[in-house]
């Protein structure tokens, strides 16, 4: 039974495994979501480029590229949700899932209906942080600080810490993936616009900026974080719920 969580949503499932693409898609489609297939990393990023999806779920073994390089390759360019699924269940190759903007790691053999619980609550995260910033008001992440999307602001304890325009929009575009690793060119491009040449330094200045006045420790940052080789994101303190 499909819920609001998968209603008109569109899945890439990328799987080199016949029998395993085949019933991920009987599946999915039986949960109420569409289902697009790609057997390669080559037709997965062809199946991006020709219409848009809502989530990937995305095996490492794939024939033609690592799964980890074609992870690393989509999250610069794409921001929509993806799940790992793979038979290796080692921790270092969940560290570098989560690493490279995986949003979750799902090991086979797996649990069809954990899988799509898994599914439906990256859907709903999205969906409904996504929307934050378009219904105002404020957004609780963690450690006293929030966002006032009314004043276009966060406060700390309760006290506007001043951010300026560009400050804002780089922390409220951050804020509608939450834990997720967003690279520095699509940060960019979005913030600053496609009209404008990447300038890393005057991202990174931004951020600099953004920390000295959230962060306890800007040198230490907890909330605005660096993923090495990559971007930024905004990790949420434990015990910090996303929007129900």
């Amino acid at each position: 039974m499909a819920d609001t969580a998968s209603l008109k949503a569109r899945i890439l499932v990328v799987d080199d495994d016949p029998v395993t693409q085949r019933m991920l898609d009987r599946l999915l489609r039986d949960r109420g979501f569409e289902v697009v297939t790609a057997a390669s990393a080559d037709e997965a990023r062809a199946r991006l480029e020709s219409s848009p999806v809502d989530l990937v779920l995305l095996d490492l073994g794939l024939p033609d590229e690592d799964g980890i390089a074609l992870c690393r390759q989509i999250r610069a360019r794409w921001l929509m949700p993806l799940i790992m699924i793979t038979a290796r269940s080692g921790p270092d190759e969940k560290v570098r899932g989560l690493e490279v903007g995986a949003d979750d790691y799902v090991t086979k053999p797996f649990d069809p209906d954990e899988l799509v619980a898994r599914i439906r609550a990256q859907l709903r995260r999205t969906r409904e942080w996504g929307d934050a910033g378009a219904r105002g008001g404020r957004l609780d992440i963690g450690g006293g600080i929030e966002i006032d999307f009314d004043d276009r602001d966060a406060r700390r304890q309760g006290e506007p810490v001043g951010l300026t325009g560009r400050e804002f929009d780089v922390l409220a575009f951050l804020a509608r993936y939450p834990n997720k690793a967003i690279s520095r060119e699509t940060l960019f491009e979005s913030v600053w616009g496609y009209q404008e040449k990447f300038n890393t330094n005057s991202l990174d200045v931004i951020v600099y900026r953004i920390r000295h006045k959230l962060e306890d420790d800007p040198s230490r940052p907890q909330r605005l974080v660096t993923v090495r080789g990559f971007g930024y994101k905004l990790s949420l303190m434990e015990g910090v719920e996303t929007p129900r």
